[in-house]
C-alpha cells in the first residue's frame, strides 16, 4: 500500500545528510589510524630514498577551516639549542592529511586529486566532523557551509541541551520533530532557527498574554485591566495597566488605576506614588484627588487625606472629610494618653481611628498593640501585629514615606510584642535595626538594652537548665524578668526549674501569671495540670486537661492525663481518700 508524504524540506534534508554522514565518519575513522599506518609504511623507504618526495607527500590541512594553534617550542634533545621543527607527531593543528579516506560521497580521494577533495554539501559537513575530531572536542570555530561562524555544539540555533548533549543529538532530535509536527501551512517544522510554538499548546497567562505580546492600543489594555480588576485579578489588571503606561504614560487615567490595583493587593505606599504620578500630569485630575485621599486616610496620614479630599469636591463626600477630621483627632488623642500612660484610653482611641478608617496605619496599630502589652494581654498585642490583616511594608520605604522617627517607634513595638510571644531574636534584630534608625532616641535605646538582656538571660538559663542546674537556671531566668516583667516564656522556663526542685506551689503560680498575660500558651497550662496533679488538686487540673484537649485533641499524652485525673475525680467522690486542702 502507497503511503503519500509531503517532500521533506531543505532544512530536513539537511539533518538526514547528516546524520548519514555523522555514522559513516564514525565507522570510516576506525580504520583511519590503520591506513595511515600501512601508507606510512610504504612511503617509509620512499621517503629516505627521495627527500623531495618525502617533502611532497605530507599535503598540509587547510588553515582556513581550523584555527591552529601557535608552533611551540620543542625543546633541545642532546644538548643541541636549535629548535626542531614541528612535525605530525609533535605538532596538533598541522597533522598530514592520510593518502586516501572515505570522502564525503562515498569515493575515494587522494592528495594527487584535489579536484575530488570535500566538494559538495556533505563533504563539507564530513569536513567538519573531521576538523571536530581533530581539535578533539574544543569550541575552535569551524566554517559550515553557509559561511557563518558556529560553534561544534550549537549547529545554527540548535542548543545542545542540559547534560552537555552533542551537536548530533540535537539535529537528530529536530528531523524527528519535523517529522512528527506540521505547521499550519502543510510545511514540517524543522526545528531550525527561531522556535516555534505549536498551534496547539495554550500560552501561559492566556489574554494577558496575547495582549502584551501584540502591543495592543493602550486604551484597549486599560479596559482589560479593568475587566480584571472587576474580577478581582488585581496582579494582572496591574500588569495590564503597567503595559498601557508604558505605551502612553501621559494618561492620568492608568496611573490612577493601576494604584487601585495594587492598594487592592495591600501596596499602598507603591500606590500613593502613582496616585502622586496621576495628579502631577493632570492637577486637576478628581478621582485621583480622591483616591489618593482613600490612601493616606488608610495608611494614618489625616492632613494629606483632607487636603486631597478637598481637591476633589466632585468626588469626595461630606462624609470623607469627616473621617479624616476623626482620625485625626483620634490618633492625637492616642498618643496624649501613651505620655500619661493611660492605657486603656490610648487602646480605644486607636482602635476607634482603625475603625474610621485608618486600618492600615502603621503607627496606629503600634499605639494599639503597645496599649494591649502593658495592659498584660501579650496574645491580642501579637495578633495585632502579626494578623492577617497587619499591614507589612519594608523598612525602606516605610522609613521613607512616614520618616525615620515613625518608622523607629513601630520597630520598638514590634520588638517587644516578639519578646512577649518568646521570638527572642527576632526581638534583638528588630531592636537594632530600630536604634541605627534613631540611635539618639532614649526610649529606642532602653528597648534596645531590654531585649538584649532578656534574650542572653534566656539562652543562660536554657543552657544551665540542660546541664541539670536547676537553681541557677531558675536565677537566670529571673533576672530575665527583672528587664521584662510578665514575660509568659520567661515565667514558664523559671516554672520547670521550680518543678524540677520539687517547688510545685511557686512553678502553678509563675503558669498562672504567665496564662493571664498569654491565655492560648498551651506549655504553661500543661505544666500548671500537672504540677496540680503532684498536689493532688484534682478539680484545678482537669480544667486545665479539658482546655488542653480541645487545644490538643490528638496529644495522646493528654488525653492519658485527662483520663487518669477523672478517675481519681470519681475515686474521691465516691468515698475514696480525701484530696489536700486547694490554697
Amino acid at each position: 500500500m502507497t503511503e503519500s508524504r509531503d517532500p521533506p524540506t531543505g532544512c530536513a534534508m539537511f539533518g538526514i545528510y547528516s546524520g548519514m554522514f555523522r555514522r559513516r565518519r564514525s565507522a570510516s575513522m576506525t580504520s583511519l589510524h590503520r591506513i595511515n599506518a600501512t601508507e606510512a609504511e610504504a612511503a617509509a623507504p620512499a621517503a629516505q630514498a627521495n627527500p623531495a618526495h618525502r617533502k611532497a607527500a605530507a599535503v598540509p590541512h587547510d588553515s582556513s577551516l581550523v584555527r591552529r594553534p601557535s608552533a611551540l617550542p620543542v625543546p633541545a634533545q642532546n644538548g643541541a639549542g636549535a629548535r626542531a621543527a614541528p612535525t605530525a607527531a609533535n605538532e596538533r593543528g598541522s597533522r598530514p592529511v592520510p593518502a586516501k579516506a572515505a570522502n564525503g560521497v562515498g569515493g575515494a580521494r587522494t592528495a594527487a586529486d584535489p579536484a575530488s577533495e570535500y566538494t559538495g554539501m556533505a563533504a563539507e559537513l564530513d569536513k567538519m566532523i573531521l576538523d571536530h575530531q581533530r581539535v578533539k572536542g574544543t569550541t575552535q570555530l569551524v566554517r559550515a557551509t553557509s559561511g557563518n561562524m558556529m560553534l561544534h555544539r550549537n549547529l545554527g540555533n540548535l542548543n545542545a541541551g542540559a547534560g552537555g548533549a552533542s551537536a548530533r543529538s540535537s539535529l537528530e532530535r529536530g528531523v524527528k520533530q519535523a517529522n512528527e509536527r506540521k505547521a499550519p501551512n502543510g510545511y514540517a517544522f524543522s526545528g531550525m532557527g527561531n522556535i516555534v510554538k505549536e498551534s496547539n499548546k495554550p500560552a501561559a497567562g492566556g489574554d494577558l498574554c496575547r495582549a502584551l505580546s501584540h502591543r495592543t492600543d493602550p486604551e484597549k489594555l486599560k479596559e482589560m485591566g479593568n475587566e480584571e480588576y472587576r474580577q478581582g485579578h488585581y496582579a494582572e489588571a496591574v500588569a495590564l495597566y503597567d503595559q498601557a503606561i508604558m505605551m502612553d504614560a501621559r494618561r492620568p487615567a492608568y496611573w490612577s488605576n493601576k494604584a487601585a490595583a495594587l492598594a487592592a493587593l495591600g501596596r499602598l505606599i507603591e500606590a500613593v506614588a502613582d496616585c502622586k504620578e496621576a495628579v502631577r500630569i493632570d492637577p486637576s485630575y478628581e478621582r485621583a484627588h480622591h483616591r489618593l485621599g482613600g490612601l493616606y486616610l488608610r495608611l494614618g496620614e489625616p492632613d494629606k487625606a483632607i487636603y486631597h479630599f478637598k481637591q476633589s469636591s466632585k468626588e469626595s463626600t461630606v462624609a470623607d472629610v469627616s473621617r479624616a477630621q476623626s482620625v485625626k483627632s483620634r490618633i492625637a488623642k492616642s498618643s496624649d494618653a501613651r505620655r500619661l500612660k493611660d492605657w486603656i484610653t490610648v487602646l480605644q482611641e486607636a482602635q476607634a481611628a482603625v475603625s474610621d478608617g485608618a486600618d492600615c496605619a502603621p503607627q496606629v496599630m503600634a499605639l494599639q498593640a503597645e496599649a494591649l502589652l502593658r495592659l498584660q494581654r501579650h496574645d491580642e498585642a501579637d495578633a495585632v501585629l502579626a494578623g492577617a490583616g497587619a499591614p507589612r511594608f519594608g523598612v525602606d520605604e516605610s522609613t521613607k514615606f512616614f520618616g525615620t522617627f515613625g518608622h523607629a517607634y513601630v520597630l520598638i513595638v514590634r520588638a517587644q510584642v516578639d519578646m512577649a510571644a518568646g521570638r527572642f531574636e527576632d526581638a534583638v534584630a528588630t531592636a537594632q535595626t530600630a536604634f541605627q534608625l534613631d540611635p539618639s532616641n532614649r526610649e529606642v535605646t532602653i528597648v534596645q538594652r531590654r531585649a538584649k538582656a532578656a534574650a542572653a538571660a534566656r539562652l543562660r538559663g536554657n543552657d544551665l537548665f540542660k546541664a541539670g542546674k536547676f537553681a541557677e537556671a531558675c536565677a537566670a531566668y529571673g533576672e530575665g524578668l527583672d528587664r521584662e516583667p510578665g514575660n509568659a516564656v520567661l515565667l514558664c522556663n523559671r516554672a520547670a526549674c521550680h518543678a524540677k526542685l520539687g517547688r510545685h506551689e511557686k512553678a502553678v503560680e509563675d503558669c498562672s501569671t504567665a496564662l493571664a498575660a498569654r491565655p492560648s500558651y498551651s506549655k504553661a497550662r500543661l505544666r500548671r495540670a500537672d504540677c496540680n496533679v503532684k498536689l493532688e488538686r484534682w478539680e484545678a487540673s482537669l480544667r486545665d486537661y479539658q482546655v488542653l484537649i480541645q487545644e490538643l485533641p490528638e496529644n495522646e499524652d493528654v488525653k492519658k492525663a485527662l483520663s487518669e485525673v477523672e478517675a481519681k475525680l470519681k475515686s474521691q467522690r465516691n468515698g475514696g481518700a480525701p484530696a489536700r486542702p486547694q490554697h
